[in-house]
């Protein structure tokens, strides 16, 4: 394996266009002047992971008491903060490691990824099939946003209004749709309503996936002509 120097490395331009972005950029920005000075970005890397996989498990959990539910909320919010917050700390104190944090951020996410949807395939309120879908839309989506980080030098972090913001207020707001209830009647029939959400996020993912992959090779073609 041949190493790259450093300074040959340009850092891909961000695109985050969610409903919360101008909200959540100022609130990161507040936390990240205010945090501790023994607080570093790693610190809060790990506890994004680890957050998220104890949101795996404590949904594992919930199959025996639904109560565990607020549990996960609250490693939810710390999988936001540790996830969304390392960065911005490292550009405000100039510690930015941009090959460093792009590589471990987002390999983390591919393994909390899996600890949440293995946690949920055992929780009870999702059949594991439709976490399974879950799960490798996900991957699918990831690794095309990470092409097209490489190959276009521009990395999206949202879909149209939606990005992991948008993602964990949906999931917080279908944990407490849970405690009231963990089914949803639809067309006269009764399904749970995890399975529900869980098919549209993965039909959404994998649409998604396919208009990208078609758009990126369709400019990709474009820039690059056969001679």
């Amino acid at each position: 394996m041949i190493a790259i120097p450093a300074r040959t490395f340009s850092p891909a331009h961000r695109v985050n266009q969610s409903l919360t972005s101008s909200v959540e950029k100022r609130i990161l920005e507040y936390l990240a002047h205010r945090a501790p000075r023994w607080l570093t970005s790693d610190q809060l890397t790990l506890l994004g992971l680890a957050a998220q996989i104890a949101a795996g498990a404590l949904y594992a959990l919930a199959r025996f008491n639904k109560f565990t539910l607020l549990l996960v909320i609250a490693c939810i919010i710390l999988n936001w903060l540790g996830d969304s917050l390392d960065g911005t700390l490292a550009r405000v104190r100039s510690q930015q490691r941009p090959r460093f944090g792009f590589y471990v951020d987002h390999i983390v996410d591919c393994f909390g990824a899996i600890a949440l949807m293995s946690g949920l395939a055992l929780s009870g309120f999702l059949h594991w099939p439709v976490a399974i879908a879950m799960l490798v839309a996900f991957l699918l989506l990831s690794a095309e946003s990470y092409l097209a980080t490489y190959t276009l030098s521009c990395f999206q972090l949202s879909t149209g209004i939606f990005g992991p913001t948008e993602i964990r207020l949906l999931l917080i707001a279908g944990n407490l749709a849970l405690l009231r209830s963990p089914y949803s009647n639809l067309f006269g029939h009764r399904f749970l309503l995890f399975d529900v959400g869980g098919i549209i996020a993965s039909a959404c993912m994998f649409g998604t996936a396919i208009v990208l992959t078609l758009r990126h090779t369709a400019q990709l073609y474009r820039e690059e002509p056969l001679p």
